[in-house]
């Protein structure tokens, strides 16, 4: 049995993980000292900070989830690539120096921008035909 997914769906598994993993793994599960970072850049209480990240967490595995069912949606599409962008202007004004680490937001944040902008083409095309 051979597997082909179209770039929708490859598109749609890539952005729909990204944003179920980042949501469960570094917030939920245990939260990540980058993330601890971030919040105290804008002057949190520990505890306050804790509850932020944790809230950060559900609300990015909900995107995750929504995404995933509405990924056809120019909207929810939009909203993606809307949120990616304002994530990464949030590292790059309140912990610039995370933008040179390995991994770092502009390498995730502008490929998972790129898949949205293949996806909101090819739902486009589509919608056409």
């Amino acid at each position: 049995m051979r597997l082909t997914l179209s770039s929708i769906q490859i598109a749609r598994f890539i952005i729909s993980f990204s944003w179920l993993y980042h949501g469960i793994f570094p917030k939920l599960i245990h939260i990540a000292p980058l993330e601890k970072a971030m919040t105290a850049s804008i002057g949190l209480s520990s505890e306050l900070s804790y509850w932020v990240t944790k809230s950060a967490g559900v609300g990015e595995v909900i995107f995750g989830v929504l995404f995933f069912i509405l990924y056809r949606s120019k909207a929810i599409i939009l909203l993606n690539i809307i949120g990616l962008t304002g994530l990464l202007g949030f590292v790059a004004v309140l912990q610039p120096l995370i933008l040179i680490e390995a991994f770092n937001p502009v390498t995730t944040n502008i490929a998972l921008i790129g898949f949205s902008l293949i996806l909101l083409n090819e739902t486009n095309k589509n919608k056409s035909l």
